[in-house]
């Protein structure tokens, strides 16, 4: 039987001596380390971190050694991952290929599947994105109609994604393509695995309102996809499509969890431009912003304990989509108190006056909008809710 707290020393010991003292702070927006075939490290400690954590296998430390992992138990995940939050350590990198095609590829992909896909994943040398959403199948997906033709001894994928994350950045996509055009709309669905350097592939970069932007369109122009890259079944991706969703929605708080460029610290920020209350309304703000702090550490302790059933083979579905509108919900609170607090120092744009923090603080308030989309909008969370959790009847519409 493993010694935990045996454990626990160890990996604190091999922390604190392999985490370099300089990547032991909140990651600066510019900063991220994203897996792939061409990493980009802007100074040497993040490469160092990166080889050391890889080498350690802790990229996927629950996957099995087989397949690239350190082949640890939940328990001594979970220590990890404490242990990693104490010290502060930045995330080696970030890899949606593991937070979100890993599992389902563990679960439903053949042995030579996972061969080829899961050892250069949990090494960090390949760069995934996800082709879902369409110009007409968004919060809609089975309406999506990239299509994917059979030629025989391969695919050929007409079509395009939208909203699509880093996409042409990325090396490899999972996409859902219609194999059966005629079949009912959540039939007809597969998962495809699709190289995004093949020929006929053509990405759009998206700009938003936040003068950044992390979103492709993607076009497919009779691209060859071998049979090979099919996962599971033959127009069964639809149930595929929704155990991703819920590995998303998982992922998407961890960009919180870890204190990425797109986190805040709300306490440590109010006390810097509210460092006392000098009126009602000043206290109520102080107030508000005590009560939103303490509903996002329940939030990062609620989704610790869903992925740990979820690593257990409990389906989470619909807690998960609680989860994801909660966080949505709590961002856009944060930063309409980060906003008061700051009053107009909240609002820099470009200006030499406002520091580089102020500026991406406006940033990242005005992206929190796109929040309430992606991964599956607002309302259709409402909408799984109703019908996964509450089982409450569908409305068929009331006849006259």
């Amino acid at each position: 039987m493993i010694d935990l707290e045996q454990f626990q020393t160890e990996t604190r010991q091999w922390l604190e001596a392999n985490c370099p003292m300089s990547l032991r702070t909140p990651t600066p927006d510019g900063e991220l380390i994203w897996g792939g075939s061409s990493v980009n490290f802007t100074f040497d400690d993040q490469r160092l971190w990166f080889e050391r954590m890889r080498d350690k296998n802790w990229f996927c430390p629950t996957w099995s050694v087989e397949y690239g992992g350190a082949g640890l138990s939940p328990k001594e995940n979970s220590i990890l991952e404490s242990e990693m939050r104490k010290l502060k350590c930045r995330p080696p990198q970030i890899n949606l290929g593991i937070w979100m095609l890993g599992p389902v590829l563990l679960e439903h992909g053949s042995e030579a599947q996972k061969q080829q896909f899961l050892k250069p994943m949990a090494r960090g040398e390949v760069r995934w994105c996800q082709g879902f959403s369409e110009p007409n199948a968004g919060s809609d997906l089975a309406s999506l109609r990239t299509s994917a033709v059979d030629m025989g001894d391969h695919y050929l994928v007409n079509g395009s994604k939208i909203w699509t994350s880093y996409g042409d950045k990325s090396d490899w996509m999972y996409a859902l393509v219609r194999t059966d055009p005629k079949a009912p709309k959540h039939q007809g669905i597969s998962l495809l695995l699709l190289d995004m350097h093949s020929d006929g592939v053509k990405t759009a970069p998206i700009d938003l309102i936040s003068g950044k932007s992390s979103f492709c369109e993607v076009f497919f122009d009779n691209v060859r996809v071998p049979k090979e890259n099919l996962i599971g079944e033959i127009n069964h991706g639809w149930k595929l499509a929704k155990e991703l969703l819920q590995h998303e929605r998982s992922a998407m708080s961890k960009f919180g969890e870890f204190q990425l460029p797109t986190h805040f610290d709300l306490m440590s920020l109010v006390q810097d431009y509210l460092p006392k209350p000098h009126s009602a309304s000043e206290t109520s703000l102080l107030h508000k912003a005590h009560t939103a702090d303490m509903e996002e550490h329940a939030y990062h302790l609620t989704v610790q304990r869903l992925t740990q059933e979820m690593q257990a083979g409990q389906n989470c579905f619909g807690l998960m989509s609680i989860m994801k509108l909660v966080h949505t919900e709590q961002e856009i609170v944060k930063f309409e108190i980060l906003l008061d607090a700051m009053g107009y120092r909240a609002l820099g744009w470009e200006d030499d006056s406002f520091t580089t923090q102020e500026q991406a603080i406006n940033r990242a308030w005005l992206n929190s909008f796109s929040q309430t989309i992606a991964g599956g909008s607002s309302e259709v969370q409402l909408n799984v809710i109703a019908k996964r959790v509450l089982q409450l009847p569908e409305n068929k519409g009331v006849s006259t």
